[in-house]
Protein backbone atom coordinates (compact mmCIF):
# COMPACT_ATOMS: atom_id res chain seq x y z
CA UNK A 1 0.00 0.00 0.00
CA UNK A 2 1.35 3.11 -0.93
CA UNK A 3 2.31 5.75 1.59
CA UNK A 4 -0.07 8.78 2.20
CA UNK A 5 1.90 12.02 0.40
CA UNK A 6 1.59 15.47 1.11
CA UNK A 7 0.34 17.57 -2.20
CA UNK A 8 0.20 21.05 -3.65
CA UNK A 9 -1.58 21.99 -6.33
CA UNK A 10 -2.32 25.40 -7.96
CA UNK A 11 -5.47 25.87 -9.97
CA UNK A 12 -5.69 29.62 -10.57
CA UNK A 13 -2.97 32.56 -9.55
CA UNK A 14 0.42 31.16 -9.96
CA UNK A 15 1.50 31.73 -13.78
CA UNK A 16 -1.56 34.97 -13.52
CA UNK A 17 -2.06 37.71 -10.99
CA UNK A 18 -5.73 37.11 -10.20
CA UNK A 19 -7.96 34.18 -9.60
CA UNK A 20 -6.37 32.84 -7.23
CA UNK A 21 -7.10 28.81 -5.97
CA UNK A 22 -4.87 26.60 -4.87
CA UNK A 23 -5.38 22.88 -3.29
CA UNK A 24 -3.25 21.19 -0.27
CA UNK A 25 -3.83 17.18 -0.34
CA UNK A 26 -3.05 14.85 2.17
CA UNK A 27 -3.35 11.16 2.71
CA UNK A 28 -2.98 7.80 -0.49
CA UNK A 29 -1.74 8.87 -3.66
CA UNK A 30 -5.02 9.85 -5.80
CA UNK A 31 -7.22 9.68 -2.46
CA UNK A 32 -6.09 12.45 -0.50
CA UNK A 33 -8.41 14.86 1.10
CA UNK A 34 -8.23 18.16 0.34
CA UNK A 35 -8.32 21.65 1.30
CA UNK A 36 -9.08 24.57 -1.00
CA UNK A 37 -7.54 28.35 -0.30
CA UNK A 38 -8.85 30.96 -1.99
CA UNK A 39 -11.42 31.38 -4.83
CA UNK A 40 -10.98 33.97 -6.62
CA UNK A 41 -11.83 35.84 -9.81
CA UNK A 42 -9.94 38.28 -12.65
CA UNK A 43 -11.31 40.61 -14.92
CA UNK A 44 -11.58 40.67 -18.20
CA UNK A 45 -10.78 42.59 -20.62
CA UNK A 46 -12.04 43.69 -24.30
CA UNK A 47 -9.26 41.84 -26.19
CA UNK A 48 -9.06 38.11 -25.07
CA UNK A 49 -12.48 38.22 -23.48
CA UNK A 50 -15.24 40.74 -24.91
CA UNK A 51 -18.67 40.99 -23.05
CA UNK A 52 -17.71 39.11 -20.44
CA UNK A 53 -18.31 39.79 -16.61
CA UNK A 54 -16.41 37.80 -14.36
CA UNK A 55 -13.04 35.05 -15.52
CA UNK A 56 -12.77 32.28 -12.93
CA UNK A 57 -10.13 29.28 -12.58
CA UNK A 58 -11.38 25.61 -13.90
CA UNK A 59 -12.23 23.79 -11.33
CA UNK A 60 -13.40 20.91 -13.02
CA UNK A 61 -10.09 18.80 -11.35
CA UNK A 62 -11.23 19.90 -8.17
CA UNK A 63 -15.49 19.43 -8.60
CA UNK A 64 -14.92 15.58 -9.77
CA UNK A 65 -13.04 15.57 -6.01
CA UNK A 66 -15.69 17.54 -4.20
CA UNK A 67 -16.52 14.32 -1.99
CA UNK A 68 -12.48 14.92 -0.50
CA UNK A 69 -12.70 18.12 0.12
CA UNK A 70 -13.04 19.26 4.14
CA UNK A 71 -12.89 23.10 3.96
CA UNK A 72 -12.43 25.92 2.01
CA UNK A 73 -10.44 28.73 3.10
CA UNK A 74 -10.58 32.79 2.18
CA UNK A 75 -7.18 34.03 3.24
CA UNK A 76 -8.64 37.90 2.62
CA UNK A 77 -11.57 39.46 0.68
CA UNK A 78 -10.07 41.00 -2.16
CA UNK A 79 -12.17 39.77 -5.47
CA UNK A 80 -9.21 37.70 -6.86
CA UNK A 81 -9.27 35.64 -3.37
CA UNK A 82 -12.91 35.82 -2.31
CA UNK A 83 -14.82 36.81 -5.58
CA UNK A 84 -15.58 33.38 -6.72
CA UNK A 85 -16.87 31.60 -3.18
CA UNK A 86 -20.70 32.31 -4.82
CA UNK A 87 -20.22 31.22 -8.19
CA UNK A 88 -18.35 27.87 -7.65
CA UNK A 89 -19.42 27.03 -4.40
CA UNK A 90 -22.37 24.56 -5.45
CA UNK A 91 -20.03 22.41 -6.95
CA UNK A 92 -17.50 22.21 -4.23
CA UNK A 93 -20.18 22.27 -1.21
CA UNK A 94 -17.61 22.30 1.53
CA UNK A 95 -17.44 24.60 4.37
CA UNK A 96 -15.56 27.79 3.88
CA UNK A 97 -13.80 29.23 6.82
CA UNK A 98 -12.46 33.21 7.02
CA UNK A 99 -11.88 35.79 9.32
CA UNK A 100 -15.05 38.05 10.05
CA UNK A 101 -14.41 40.98 7.67
CA UNK A 102 -13.80 38.34 5.25
CA UNK A 103 -16.24 36.32 5.82
CA UNK A 104 -18.69 39.33 6.05
CA UNK A 105 -17.92 39.84 2.14
CA UNK A 106 -18.13 35.49 1.81
CA UNK A 107 -21.30 35.57 3.20
CA UNK A 108 -22.68 38.53 0.77
CA UNK A 109 -21.53 36.84 -2.38
CA UNK A 110 -23.03 33.19 -0.99
CA UNK A 111 -26.31 35.14 -1.07
CA UNK A 112 -26.14 36.87 -3.83
CA UNK A 113 -25.51 33.92 -5.87
CA UNK A 114 -28.93 31.69 -4.12
CA UNK A 115 -26.85 30.11 -1.53
CA UNK A 116 -27.04 29.45 2.30
CA UNK A 117 -24.41 32.02 3.87
CA UNK A 118 -24.10 30.05 6.91
CA UNK A 119 -22.15 27.88 5.30
CA UNK A 120 -19.27 30.11 5.92
CA UNK A 121 -17.61 30.17 9.08
CA UNK A 122 -15.97 32.76 10.84
CA UNK A 123 -12.52 31.95 12.23
CA UNK A 124 -10.25 33.46 14.64
CA UNK A 125 -6.90 34.16 14.70
CA UNK A 126 -3.64 31.78 15.47
CA UNK A 127 -3.17 29.89 17.72
CA UNK A 128 -6.62 29.36 17.38
CA UNK A 129 -7.18 26.71 14.09
CA UNK A 130 -9.90 24.80 12.52
CA UNK A 131 -9.53 20.83 12.25
CA UNK A 132 -10.35 20.51 8.78
CA UNK A 133 -9.97 16.41 7.93
CA UNK A 134 -6.22 15.44 8.43
CA UNK A 135 -5.23 19.38 8.48
CA UNK A 136 -5.28 21.53 11.40
CA UNK A 137 -5.05 25.15 9.89
CA UNK A 138 -4.45 28.37 11.77
CA UNK A 139 -5.19 32.44 10.12
CA UNK A 140 -2.14 34.04 10.84
CA UNK A 141 -2.62 38.01 10.89
CA UNK A 142 -0.56 39.99 8.29
CA UNK A 143 -0.56 43.24 7.04
CA UNK A 144 -1.65 43.83 3.19
CA UNK A 145 -3.91 46.57 1.47
CA UNK A 146 -7.64 45.28 3.00
CA UNK A 147 -8.23 44.46 6.97
CA UNK A 148 -7.84 40.98 8.25
CA UNK A 149 -5.67 39.88 5.61
CA UNK A 150 -4.17 36.56 6.95
CA UNK A 151 -1.53 33.85 5.78
CA UNK A 152 -2.42 30.21 7.00
CA UNK A 153 -0.57 28.11 8.81
CA UNK A 154 -1.24 24.33 7.45
CA UNK A 155 -0.01 21.64 9.74
CA UNK A 156 -0.47 18.31 8.62
CA UNK A 157 1.14 14.84 9.69
CA UNK A 158 4.06 15.44 6.87
CA UNK A 159 5.09 19.13 7.88
CA UNK A 160 3.74 22.36 8.55
CA UNK A 161 3.11 24.70 6.03
CA UNK A 162 2.89 28.16 5.71
CA UNK A 163 0.89 30.25 3.00
CA UNK A 164 1.73 33.79 2.77
CA UNK A 165 -1.62 34.60 0.78
CA UNK A 166 -0.76 38.28 -0.07
CA UNK A 167 1.12 40.32 2.20
CA UNK A 168 3.66 43.06 2.98
CA UNK A 169 6.00 44.07 6.05
CA UNK A 170 4.19 47.03 7.44
CA UNK A 171 4.31 47.55 11.08
CA UNK A 172 2.18 50.90 10.85
CA UNK A 173 -0.48 49.96 8.17
CA UNK A 174 -3.05 52.46 9.47
CA UNK A 175 -6.16 49.90 9.58
CA UNK A 176 -5.81 46.20 10.22
CA UNK A 177 -3.31 44.08 12.24
CA UNK A 178 0.67 45.10 11.96
CA UNK A 179 3.11 43.05 10.79
CA UNK A 180 4.11 40.83 14.01
CA UNK A 181 7.55 39.59 13.77
CA UNK A 182 7.35 37.50 17.13
CA UNK A 183 4.31 35.95 16.50
CA UNK A 184 5.45 34.90 12.73
CA UNK A 185 8.62 33.65 14.68
CA UNK A 186 6.43 31.25 17.01
CA UNK A 187 4.67 30.15 13.84
CA UNK A 188 8.16 29.05 12.13
CA UNK A 189 9.11 27.44 15.65
CA UNK A 190 8.68 24.06 15.06
CA UNK A 191 9.61 24.06 11.33
CA UNK A 192 8.44 24.77 8.18
CA UNK A 193 8.53 22.14 5.33
CA UNK A 194 6.98 24.82 2.61
CA UNK A 195 6.86 28.66 2.68
CA UNK A 196 4.05 29.19 -0.50
CA UNK A 197 4.80 32.60 -1.06
CA UNK A 198 3.73 35.81 -2.41
CA UNK A 199 5.74 36.48 -5.47
CA UNK A 200 4.06 40.03 -6.89
CA UNK A 201 6.79 42.46 -6.64
CA UNK A 202 10.03 40.21 -6.38
CA UNK A 203 11.16 42.53 -9.03
CA UNK A 204 11.16 45.96 -6.41
CA UNK A 205 14.31 45.80 -4.94
CA UNK A 206 13.60 48.66 -2.46
CA UNK A 207 12.28 47.78 0.12
CA UNK A 208 8.92 48.31 1.13
CA UNK A 209 6.95 51.41 2.80
CA UNK A 210 4.75 51.87 4.88
CA UNK A 211 1.33 52.78 4.60
CA UNK A 212 1.63 55.20 7.65
CA UNK A 213 4.12 56.97 5.63
CA UNK A 214 1.79 58.59 2.67
CA UNK A 215 -0.97 59.93 5.00
CA UNK A 216 1.07 63.02 5.01
CA UNK A 217 2.11 63.84 1.83
CA UNK A 218 -1.61 63.25 1.06
CA UNK A 219 -2.85 65.75 3.66
CA UNK A 220 -0.04 68.25 2.28
CA UNK A 221 -1.34 67.98 -0.96
CA UNK A 222 -5.25 68.20 -0.44
CA UNK A 223 -4.69 71.48 1.44
CA UNK A 224 -2.77 73.03 -1.31
CA UNK A 225 -5.57 72.92 -3.61
CA UNK A 226 -8.08 75.59 -4.22
CA UNK A 227 -10.62 73.84 -6.05
CA UNK A 228 -12.42 70.38 -5.70
CA UNK A 229 -10.54 67.71 -5.05
CA UNK A 230 -11.20 64.48 -6.31
CA UNK A 231 -9.45 61.16 -5.53
CA UNK A 232 -9.68 57.31 -6.09
CA UNK A 233 -8.03 54.26 -4.71
CA UNK A 234 -8.94 50.68 -4.42
CA UNK A 235 -12.46 50.82 -2.91
CA UNK A 236 -11.09 47.84 -0.73
CA UNK A 237 -7.85 49.79 0.56
CA UNK A 238 -9.70 50.83 3.93
CA UNK A 239 -6.81 52.48 5.49
CA UNK A 240 -5.89 54.40 2.15
CA UNK A 241 -9.83 55.67 2.20
CA UNK A 242 -9.72 56.48 5.28
CA UNK A 243 -6.87 58.60 4.83
CA UNK A 244 -8.00 60.33 1.92
CA UNK A 245 -11.09 61.51 4.38
CA UNK A 246 -8.86 62.79 6.94
CA UNK A 247 -6.61 64.69 4.62
CA UNK A 248 -9.82 66.35 3.39
CA UNK A 249 -11.40 66.74 6.81
CA UNK A 250 -7.99 68.27 7.99
CA UNK A 251 -8.00 70.88 5.02
CA UNK A 252 -11.89 72.08 5.89
CA UNK A 253 -13.24 70.12 3.38
CA UNK A 254 -16.34 68.51 3.54
CA UNK A 255 -15.83 64.38 2.23
CA UNK A 256 -18.27 62.69 0.12
CA UNK A 257 -18.23 58.85 -0.80
CA UNK A 258 -19.26 57.88 -4.80
CA UNK A 259 -19.74 54.50 -6.01
CA UNK A 260 -21.02 51.36 -4.00
CA UNK A 261 -17.90 49.10 -3.81
CA UNK A 262 -16.20 52.21 -1.96
CA UNK A 263 -19.78 52.76 0.32
CA UNK A 264 -19.72 49.05 0.62
CA UNK A 265 -16.68 48.41 2.08
CA UNK A 266 -16.59 51.57 4.42
CA UNK A 267 -19.81 49.83 5.74
CA UNK A 268 -18.33 46.10 6.04
CA UNK A 269 -15.26 47.54 7.90
CA UNK A 270 -17.59 49.21 10.24
CA UNK A 271 -20.10 46.54 11.21
CA UNK A 272 -17.10 44.66 11.76
CA UNK A 273 -15.42 46.49 14.25
CA UNK A 274 -12.25 47.23 11.67
CA UNK A 275 -13.66 50.94 11.35
CA UNK A 276 -14.86 52.82 14.70
CA UNK A 277 -12.94 56.38 13.62
CA UNK A 278 -14.22 57.05 10.23
CA UNK A 279 -14.47 61.11 9.38
CA UNK A 280 -18.16 62.12 8.81
CA UNK A 281 -19.18 62.20 5.20
CA UNK A 282 -22.03 63.80 3.05
CA UNK A 283 -24.57 62.11 0.91
CA UNK A 284 -23.93 63.50 -3.17
CA UNK A 285 -26.92 65.52 -2.69
CA UNK A 286 -25.64 67.65 0.21
CA UNK A 287 -22.28 67.63 -1.67
CA UNK A 288 -23.94 69.61 -4.61
CA UNK A 289 -24.33 73.02 -2.28
CA UNK A 290 -21.05 72.35 -0.81
CA UNK A 291 -18.48 75.05 -2.59
CA UNK A 292 -16.32 73.67 -4.44
CA UNK A 293 -12.76 74.12 -2.45
CA UNK A 294 -15.00 73.16 0.58
CA UNK A 295 -15.20 69.61 -0.73
CA UNK A 296 -13.68 66.26 -1.40
CA UNK A 297 -14.59 63.33 -3.47
CA UNK A 298 -13.11 59.95 -2.82
CA UNK A 299 -14.84 58.17 -5.86
CA UNK A 300 -14.26 54.64 -7.58
CA UNK A 301 -12.95 53.43 -10.66
CA UNK A 302 -9.07 53.90 -9.88
CA UNK A 303 -8.29 51.50 -12.74
CA UNK A 304 -10.69 52.76 -15.74
CA UNK A 305 -13.34 50.87 -15.26
CA UNK A 306 -16.15 52.49 -16.89
CA UNK A 307 -19.07 52.13 -15.12
CA UNK A 308 -17.04 53.22 -11.79
CA UNK A 309 -17.91 57.05 -10.81
CA UNK A 310 -14.67 58.26 -11.74
CA UNK A 311 -14.96 57.36 -15.69
CA UNK A 312 -18.86 58.91 -15.19
CA UNK A 313 -17.06 62.08 -14.04
CA UNK A 314 -14.95 61.94 -16.91
CA UNK A 315 -17.92 61.80 -19.14
CA UNK A 316 -19.94 64.55 -17.51
CA UNK A 317 -21.81 63.85 -14.87
CA UNK A 318 -22.36 61.67 -11.66
CA UNK A 319 -24.61 61.85 -9.23
CA UNK A 320 -25.66 65.47 -10.27
CA UNK A 321 -21.60 66.35 -9.74
CA UNK A 322 -19.17 67.43 -12.24
CA UNK A 323 -15.90 68.15 -12.33
CA UNK A 324 -14.51 71.67 -13.67
CA UNK A 325 -11.63 73.81 -14.76
CA UNK A 326 -9.07 74.39 -11.64
CA UNK A 327 -10.17 71.38 -9.78
CA UNK A 328 -8.03 68.01 -9.03
CA UNK A 329 -7.97 64.71 -9.54
CA UNK A 330 -5.51 62.12 -7.46
CA UNK A 331 -5.01 58.66 -8.51
CA UNK A 332 -3.89 57.07 -4.88
CA UNK A 333 -2.94 53.74 -6.94
CA UNK A 334 -1.05 52.03 -8.91
CA UNK A 335 -2.36 51.01 -12.46
CA UNK A 336 -1.96 47.16 -12.68
CA UNK A 337 -0.89 46.34 -16.02
CA UNK A 338 -3.22 46.37 -18.37
CA UNK A 339 -5.39 48.60 -17.43
CA UNK A 340 -3.38 51.61 -18.86
CA UNK A 341 -5.67 52.45 -21.42
CA UNK A 342 -8.51 53.04 -19.33
CA UNK A 343 -7.13 54.57 -17.03
CA UNK A 344 -5.61 57.35 -19.44
CA UNK A 345 -8.49 57.84 -21.06
CA UNK A 346 -10.20 59.68 -17.79
CA UNK A 347 -7.07 61.48 -17.61
CA UNK A 348 -7.45 62.81 -21.23
CA UNK A 349 -10.88 63.46 -20.45
CA UNK A 350 -10.03 65.53 -17.04
CA UNK A 351 -7.45 67.47 -19.03
CA UNK A 352 -10.16 68.71 -21.62
CA UNK A 353 -12.06 69.82 -18.53
CA UNK A 354 -9.36 71.80 -17.46
CA UNK A 355 -8.60 69.81 -14.62
CA UNK A 356 -5.00 69.11 -12.72
CA UNK A 357 -4.38 65.53 -12.77
CA UNK A 358 -2.06 63.71 -10.08
CA UNK A 359 -1.23 60.33 -10.12
CA UNK A 360 1.91 58.11 -8.44
CA UNK A 361 4.49 57.80 -10.52
CA UNK A 362 6.92 59.33 -8.32
CA UNK A 363 5.17 56.60 -5.21
CA UNK A 364 4.39 59.65 -3.08
CA UNK A 365 0.68 58.99 -2.65
CA UNK A 366 0.42 55.20 -3.22
CA UNK A 367 2.45 51.89 -1.25
CA UNK A 368 1.69 48.63 -2.56
CA UNK A 369 0.10 45.82 -0.43
CA UNK A 370 2.65 43.14 -1.52
CA UNK A 371 5.96 42.31 -0.35
CA UNK A 372 9.36 43.67 -2.02
CA UNK A 373 12.03 41.55 -3.30
CA UNK A 374 14.08 42.68 0.01
CA UNK A 375 10.76 41.67 2.16
CA UNK A 376 10.30 38.69 0.53
CA UNK A 377 14.00 37.82 1.95
CA UNK A 378 13.14 38.91 4.94
CA UNK A 379 10.88 36.69 4.66
CA UNK A 380 12.07 33.14 4.13
CA UNK A 381 14.84 34.09 6.90
CA UNK A 382 12.54 34.55 9.26
CA UNK A 383 10.45 31.48 8.00
CA UNK A 384 13.94 29.55 7.43
CA UNK A 385 11.14 27.02 5.09
CA UNK A 386 12.55 23.76 4.18
CA UNK A 387 10.88 24.63 0.83
CA UNK A 388 9.96 28.17 -1.07
CA UNK A 389 7.47 27.80 -3.50
CA UNK A 390 6.27 31.06 -5.33
CA UNK A 391 2.71 31.43 -6.12
CA UNK A 392 0.45 34.72 -6.77
CA UNK A 393 2.77 36.09 -9.91
CA UNK A 394 2.78 35.35 -13.37
CA UNK A 395 5.59 33.37 -14.85
CA UNK A 396 8.68 35.18 -15.00
CA UNK A 397 7.73 36.56 -11.73
CA UNK A 398 7.71 32.76 -9.83
CA UNK A 399 11.08 32.12 -11.65
CA UNK A 400 12.63 35.37 -10.34
CA UNK A 401 11.14 33.99 -6.66
CA UNK A 402 12.52 30.38 -7.43
CA UNK A 403 16.24 32.41 -8.12
CA UNK A 404 16.09 34.34 -4.84
CA UNK A 405 15.20 31.20 -2.82
CA UNK A 406 18.00 29.44 -4.67
CA UNK A 407 20.49 32.60 -3.45
CA UNK A 408 19.88 31.96 0.04
CA UNK A 409 20.80 28.39 -0.40
CA UNK A 410 16.84 27.21 0.03
CA UNK A 411 15.25 24.89 -2.48
CA UNK A 412 12.83 26.56 -4.56
CA UNK A 413 10.31 25.01 -7.04
CA UNK A 414 8.48 26.27 -9.90
CA UNK A 415 5.04 25.54 -9.66
CA UNK A 416 2.72 27.07 -12.26
CA UNK A 417 -1.29 26.22 -12.78
CA UNK A 418 -1.34 22.65 -12.98
CA UNK A 419 1.76 21.50 -11.18
CA UNK A 420 1.06 18.85 -8.53
CA UNK A 421 4.19 19.18 -6.06
CA UNK A 422 4.62 16.06 -3.20
CA UNK A 423 6.00 17.46 -0.07
CA UNK A 424 7.04 14.34 1.31
CA UNK A 425 9.93 13.66 2.39
CA UNK A 426 13.04 15.75 1.96
CA UNK A 427 12.92 16.68 -1.71
CA UNK A 428 9.81 18.31 -3.39
CA UNK A 429 9.09 16.46 -6.41
CA UNK A 430 6.88 17.19 -9.54
CA UNK A 431 4.39 13.83 -9.54
CA UNK A 432 1.69 15.16 -11.76
CA UNK A 433 0.09 17.65 -14.76
CA UNK A 434 -3.24 18.46 -14.35
CA UNK A 435 -5.46 20.27 -17.07
CA UNK A 436 -6.11 24.00 -16.23
CA UNK A 437 -7.57 26.73 -17.60
CA UNK A 438 -10.10 29.36 -16.97
CA UNK A 439 -14.12 29.36 -17.27
CA UNK A 440 -16.34 33.00 -17.79
CA UNK A 441 -19.53 34.45 -16.61
CA UNK A 442 -21.28 35.27 -19.25
CA UNK A 443 -24.38 37.17 -18.47
CA UNK A 444 -26.07 34.59 -15.82
CA UNK A 445 -24.31 31.49 -17.24
CA UNK A 446 -20.92 30.06 -16.62
CA UNK A 447 -19.44 28.95 -19.37
CA UNK A 448 -16.06 27.06 -20.31
CA UNK A 449 -12.82 28.30 -22.06
CA UNK A 450 -13.14 25.59 -24.78
CA UNK A 451 -17.12 26.34 -25.51
CA UNK A 452 -15.83 28.75 -28.68
CA UNK A 453 -18.57 31.63 -26.64
CA UNK A 454 -15.72 34.18 -26.31
CA UNK A 455 -13.70 32.75 -29.49
CA UNK A 456 -16.60 33.49 -32.02
CA UNK A 457 -17.56 36.55 -30.64
CA UNK A 458 -13.26 38.02 -30.87
CA UNK A 459 -13.90 36.81 -34.23
CA UNK A 460 -17.06 38.59 -35.02
CA UNK A 461 -15.38 41.85 -32.99
CA UNK A 462 -12.23 41.63 -35.92
CA UNK A 463 -13.68 41.18 -38.39
CA UNK A 464 -17.52 41.69 -38.93
CA UNK A 465 -20.76 39.80 -39.12
CA UNK A 466 -23.04 38.98 -42.24
CA UNK A 467 -26.30 37.05 -42.34
CA UNK A 468 -27.51 35.68 -45.56
CA UNK A 469 -31.23 34.43 -45.93
CA UNK A 470 -32.83 32.47 -48.47
CA UNK A 471 -36.24 30.89 -49.21
CA UNK A 472 -36.40 27.44 -50.70
CA UNK A 473 -40.00 27.24 -52.16
CA UNK A 474 -42.21 23.33 -51.91
CA UNK A 475 -39.97 22.36 -54.61
CA UNK A 476 -36.74 22.82 -53.34
CA UNK A 477 -36.53 25.64 -55.94
CA UNK A 478 -35.14 29.38 -54.51
CA UNK A 479 -38.05 31.82 -54.30
CA UNK A 480 -36.15 35.02 -55.18
CA UNK A 481 -32.40 36.03 -54.34
CA UNK A 482 -31.16 35.69 -51.16
CA UNK A 483 -30.66 38.75 -49.05
CA UNK A 484 -27.74 39.70 -46.58
CA UNK A 485 -27.78 41.81 -43.60
CA UNK A 486 -23.86 43.48 -42.69
CA UNK A 487 -23.24 44.34 -38.73
CA UNK A 488 -19.73 45.88 -38.40
CA UNK A 489 -18.97 45.80 -42.09
CA UNK A 490 -18.30 48.89 -44.52
CA UNK A 491 -20.99 49.83 -46.96
CA UNK A 492 -19.36 50.54 -49.96
CA UNK A 493 -16.66 48.22 -51.31
CA UNK A 494 -13.51 48.78 -53.64
CA UNK A 495 -16.03 48.75 -56.51
CA UNK A 496 -18.22 51.57 -55.53
CA UNK A 497 -21.05 50.57 -55.16
CA UNK A 498 -23.30 49.12 -52.14
CA UNK A 499 -21.37 45.83 -50.70
CA UNK A 500 -24.73 44.75 -49.81
CA UNK A 501 -26.12 44.87 -53.50
CA UNK A 502 -22.69 43.17 -54.76
CA UNK A 503 -22.88 40.42 -52.05
CA UNK A 504 -26.58 39.51 -52.85
CA UNK A 505 -25.59 39.73 -56.95
CA UNK A 506 -22.81 37.06 -56.16
CA UNK A 507 -25.00 35.10 -54.00
CA UNK A 508 -27.82 35.08 -57.24
CA UNK A 509 -25.53 34.18 -59.38
CA UNK A 510 -24.28 31.19 -57.10
CA UNK A 511 -27.77 29.75 -56.64
CA UNK A 512 -28.43 30.28 -60.86
CA UNK A 513 -25.63 27.80 -61.03
CA UNK A 514 -26.20 25.29 -58.05
CA UNK A 515 -27.39 21.42 -59.18
CA UNK A 516 -30.36 20.43 -57.37
CA UNK A 517 -27.81 17.93 -55.09
CA UNK A 518 -26.76 21.36 -53.75
CA UNK A 519 -30.35 22.46 -53.37
CA UNK A 520 -31.25 19.05 -51.54
CA UNK A 521 -28.70 19.32 -48.94
CA UNK A 522 -28.45 21.53 -46.61
CA UNK A 523 -24.94 20.97 -45.18
CA UNK A 524 -23.87 21.92 -49.17
CA UNK A 525 -26.12 24.94 -49.41
CA UNK A 526 -24.73 26.18 -46.45
CA UNK A 527 -21.54 26.02 -47.04
CA UNK A 528 -21.64 27.23 -50.95
CA UNK A 529 -23.46 30.59 -49.66
CA UNK A 530 -20.92 30.93 -46.89
CA UNK A 531 -18.00 30.53 -49.18
CA UNK A 532 -19.00 32.84 -51.64
CA UNK A 533 -20.28 35.84 -48.83
CA UNK A 534 -16.55 35.62 -47.41
CA UNK A 535 -15.07 35.38 -51.16
CA UNK A 536 -17.14 38.72 -52.31
CA UNK A 537 -16.32 40.56 -48.95
CA UNK A 538 -12.60 39.83 -49.63
CA UNK A 539 -12.86 41.40 -53.12
CA UNK A 540 -14.46 44.60 -51.65
CA UNK A 541 -13.32 45.31 -48.65
CA UNK A 542 -9.91 42.77 -48.05
CA UNK A 543 -11.96 41.05 -45.41
CA UNK A 544 -13.25 37.71 -44.33
CA UNK A 545 -16.25 38.53 -42.13
CA UNK A 546 -18.27 35.70 -39.88
CA UNK A 547 -21.29 34.24 -41.85
CA UNK A 548 -24.23 32.73 -40.69
CA UNK A 549 -26.68 30.92 -43.31
CA UNK A 550 -30.58 31.13 -42.50
CA UNK A 551 -32.36 28.75 -45.00
CA UNK A 552 -35.84 28.54 -44.74
CA UNK A 553 -38.15 25.73 -47.00
CA UNK A 554 -41.61 26.16 -47.80
CA UNK A 555 -43.72 23.30 -46.67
Amino acid sequence: MAEDRLIYLPLGGAGEIGMNCYVYGYGAPDAERLIVVDLGVAFPDMETSPGVDLIFADIAWLAERADRIDGIFITHAHEDHVGAVGHLWSRLRAPVYARRFTAHHARRKMEEQGQDPENVRIAGIWPETVEAGPFTVGFLPVSHSIPESSSLVIETKAGRIIHTGDFKIDVAPGVGEPFDRALWTEAAKPGVKALVCDSTNVFSRHEGRSESTVGPEIQRLVAEQTGMVVATTFASNVARVRTLAEAGVASGRSVCLLGRAMRRMIEASVETNVLSDFPTTVSPEEARDIPRDHLMLIVTGSQGERRAASAQLSRGKYLGLSMDEGDTFLFSSKTIPGNEKGVIRIMNAFSEMGVDIIDDDNGRYHVSGHANRPDLATMHELVAPQIVIPMHGEHRHLREHVKLASASGRTGVLAPNGTCVSLSGNKPEIVEFVETGRTYLDGAVQIGALDGVVRDRIRMALNGHVVVTMILDEEDAPLGDPWVELVGLPETGRSGSSLTDVMEADLGQFLQRANDKTLLDDAKLDEGLRRVARQTALDEIGRKPEVTVVVSRLS
